[in-house]
């Protein structure tokens, strides 16, 4: 699926620019990650970088196919987990961008075709005591019936991918 063919797509949830919320909305499955990667301004700089710029996701293991060479609002891309032709094919609009002088960042929002329904966000946060932090939070629902059904098994590969992004993360800096 072509970035390009999903341009005009519906998000396929409601609560769109829901993940900058304190409270996540109900009624989702959520995920929040909060994990060092690394120290300084530097590695600031260098994380945010490479997760605006897709090289996290593709460090993770993923493909990426992205209308925009950085994640800014509007943005699509897809991303295959696994290998042709089996791989889960996983499209998403990028829904906002974070430029803070301490965090960088964005949230994407799921298009039709993806196996779940809601957001994620990923942001690099540069604390006080100089600790770079990956913070992801996300609120998901089973989009399809193979995935209600494999439900345990979704919410294991989400938490398994969630792993790879900050491990990729690390490894970039």
């Amino acid at each position: 699926m072509n970035p390009k063919h999903l341009a005009a797509a519906e998000l396929t949830y409601p609560e769109h620019g829901a993940t900058r919320a304190e409270t996540l909305p109900a009624g989702y499955h959520h995920v929040h990650r909060d994990v060092p990667v690394g120290t300084g301004r530097a590695a600031f700089t260098t994380a945010a970088e490479a997760l605006l710029s897709w090289r996290m996701h593709r460090a993770a293991g993923l493909s990426v196919s992205a209308s925009a060479p950085t994640a800014e609002p509007g943005a699509v891309v897809t991303m295959r987990f696994g290998p042709k032709p089996i791989g889960l094919l996983v499209p998403c609009r990028v829904v906002y961008r974070v430029d803070e002088p301490d965090a960088r960042g964005f949230a994407y929002g799921t298009l039709p075709g993806h196996p779940e329904r809601g957001e994620e966000a990923f942001v690099v946060r540069l604390d006080g005591d100089g600790t770079v932090r990956l913070v992801i939070r996300a609120f998901s629902r089973p989009a399809t019936l193979l995935t209600r059904l494999g439900a345990p098994v979704a919410r294991r590969v989400q938490s398994l991918v969630t792993d790879r992004y900050a491990a990729a993360l690390r490894s970039l800096l």
